[in-house]
């Protein structure tokens, strides 16, 4: 990897710390405060959050009609994920214990805390738990895939990718048959120990 290369990835990692940072900054501003997996406001905010919740009945009645008509069919698409949810938890089971792979914990991807907004009402908090699980379970699954990838071809495409994962950056570049199987042993070794938090906050 070259030297304007690694001054790039170093960039990316200062970054990071500055989001995690702003992160920070925010649950200040909001005053809330992070439990384990319990999001604490104060219950002065939670009385004040709760002057914003938009009432069911208004709620309803003030929904576009096409939102009541395609809510089935975006509400039915948790069946194919749940089933890919097991598929993918199964495979990586069986198959990163065979190959000595770390295990990616569903827990820190799929993350489900905006049901606990006094400001929502009960069908945007079902809407949330929804889009938390989906959106979470992609996350948790392109994870599964991308040391999948990293464990049998770790090569980086000729063409351009619009969105790569996180370990994208490592793999071999396209075309370097020189130095391909010596990268292969050493990203496969590097799966063993891998830190298992995702890169964003």
């Amino acid at each position: 990897m070259n030297k304007e290369l690694n001054e790039l990835l170093g960039e990316i990692s200062r970054l990071q710390g500055e989001v995690e940072k702003r992160w920070e900054d925010m649950r200040q501003q909001f005053n809330y405060t992070i439990e384990g997996h319990k999001v604490r406001f104060e219950a002065e905010i939670k009385r004040l959050h709760a002057r914003y919740k938009i009432r069911l009945i208004k709620y309803l009645i003030s929904a576009r009609p096409l939102s009541i008509i395609t809510a089935p069919v975006i509400y039915s698409m948790v069946v194919p994920i749940v089933f890919l949810d097991l598929a993918i938890t199964i495979y990586q089971h069986i198959c990163f214990r065979a190959y000595g792979i770390a295990r990616v914990e569903r827990r820190d991807y799929i993350i489900i805390d905006r049901h606990q907004l006094s400001y929502l009402n009960i069908i945007e908090k079902f809407n949330c738990v929804y889009c938390g699980y989906g959106n979470g379970f992609m996350a948790y699954a392109q994870e599964i895939i991308a040391r999948t990838e990293q464990y049998w071809c770790p090569i980086k495409h000729a063409r351009r990718v619009r969105a790569t994962h996180g370990h994208y950056k490592d793999f071999s570049d396209y075309g370097d048959a020189e130095n391909y199987s010596k990268q292969l042993d050493e990203l496969r070794k590097a799966l063993a120990d891998i830190d298992n938090k995702p890169d964003a906050p």
